[in-house]
């Protein structure tokens, strides 16, 4: 007599597990503890077999059926339901391990090791905020441009192009890891193209050669806190990025050497820079040293001496100075940049002491060094060249 819902229901457990057969091999096991497994008996190539079809009644005795349907119908194709049933969860385990979530994932536990905590915080926020909830449960092989653009298109309609530049160049590098671990064939990004707004270039404005006496009087008359001043006359003398400067720790100071040694970590492209330290540059760290030497940071933080100096403290100056969009911090660099060009340093020396990125990775690792002789005698020019302009406000021509 066939299987009914209600007798499967009813089944109550015994002491040894016993069957409730219904029909053609299919059958119910009740077990002492109470289960009851969907489990269908039957031959292949001369040898019976059993297949595991559900639990009851998570699936229902209609879908065990249709589940015996379907074995039966593949044992007539010379098809092993078991074996298609191993194969198909192969099958959605890879689909799983290739997802675009999953590929993400790794792909950023891959990378990060090269990147600030702050890179760090910014890509993981960006993969949880616009790319994870969509595309993260699709094969990577699968997705299409229309889906990558159907996601940045309305941040770049909020006006944040830079951002959804950020995405689409984040999407694209887990596609090229995608290839090359052979999880997809291709790459959508580059079909976005011309799809997507191009955020205008980001300058930061700088000084000129004619402004810097005005600026320097003034900075030597700025009578805020005495960190931000010397913080803009060691970044003026140095021209490191402001998160270098900030970081600074007197443990990167040495003092035989006349070195400011930054550490890997510190820097944008993770690796350690030289910077040598002109005689005016020692007189701002000595003076500095006077005030915070006791501790760890050369510009740490008025509320918290354990942090460095906030990101804003040195722009924020500069506005009460009367730079507001004329000048920047960053800026300095450029300053510097440009007036050492002009007075026909070789560019290569310039580029390493700005710490600017090498293509040539494995050259990169060992050229802390690099032009060091040349970068000592032209940090010495540069600060002497300050100090002309100060005095005699007209450093081009006594240059």
């Amino acid at each position: 007599m066939p299987l009914s819902d209600v007798k499967a229901r009813n089944a109550k457990p015994r002491v040894r597990r016993y069957k409730i057969t219904d029909a053609e091999g299919l059958y119910l096991l009740v077990t002492p503890a109470g289960g009851k497994y969907w489990r269908l008996k039957y031959f292949f190539e001369g040898k019976e077999k059993l297949l595991a079809l559900g639990i009851y009644p998570n699936v229902s005795l209609a879908e065990a059926r249709d589940g015996q349907r379907r074995a039966q119908a593949n044992l007539a194709a010379g098809k092993d339901p078991n074996d298609l049933k191993r194969d198909t969860k192969l099958q959605a385990s890879a689909t799983r391990a290739n997802t675009f979530g999953a590929v993400a994932t790794e792909w950023f536990e891959h990378k990060k090791h090269r990147w600030s905590s702050a890179t760090i915080t910014v890509i993981d926020g960006r993969l949880k905020t616009y790319l994870l909830p969509k595309l993260g449960p699709r094969p990577v092989s699968e997705i299409t441009a229309a889906e990558v653009l159907a996601i940045i298109r309305p941040v770049e309609a909020k006006g944040t192009l830079e951002t959804a530049r950020r995405l689409r160049q984040i999407c694209g590098q887990v596609f090229r890891y995608a290839i090359v671990t052979g999880k997809a064939e291709r790459n959508p990004v580059p079909d976005l193209k011309d799809a997507l707004k191009t955020p205008v270039a980001k300058h930061y404005a700088f000084l000129r050669a004619k402004d810097l006496p005005e600026f320097l009087q003034k900075l030597k008359a700025y009578d805020g806190d005495i960190y931000t001043k010397l913080a803009l006359e060691a970044l003026l003398l140095t021209f490191v990025r402001t998160g270098e400067l900030r970081g600074a720790t007197w443990a990167e100071i040495d003092w035989e050497m006349a070195e400011w040694r930054i550490p890997a970590e510190r820097m944008k492209m993770k690796e350690l820079h030289i910077v040598p330290l002109s005689r005016q540059g020692l007189v701002v760290l000595r003076e500095l040293q006077k005030h915070s030497g006791a501790g760890s940071f050369l510009f740490p933080n008025r509320q918290n001496p354990l942090r460095p100096m906030s990101e804003n403290t040195m722009l924020y100056a500069l506005y009460r100075m009367g730079y507001h969009s004329r000048a920047t911090s960053h800026g300095f660099r450029s300053t510097a940049s440009t007036i050492l060009n002009e007075h026909a340093f070789r560019p290569d020396v310039i580029e390493r002491q700005l710490a600017h990125a090498d293509r040539d990775s494995v050259r990169a690792a060992y050229n802390h060094a690099q032009y060091i002789i040349e970068r000592r005698e032209m940090m010495q020019w540069w600060a002497d060249y300050l100090d002309r302009a100060v005095t005699l406000g007209n450093p081009i021509e006594t240059s």
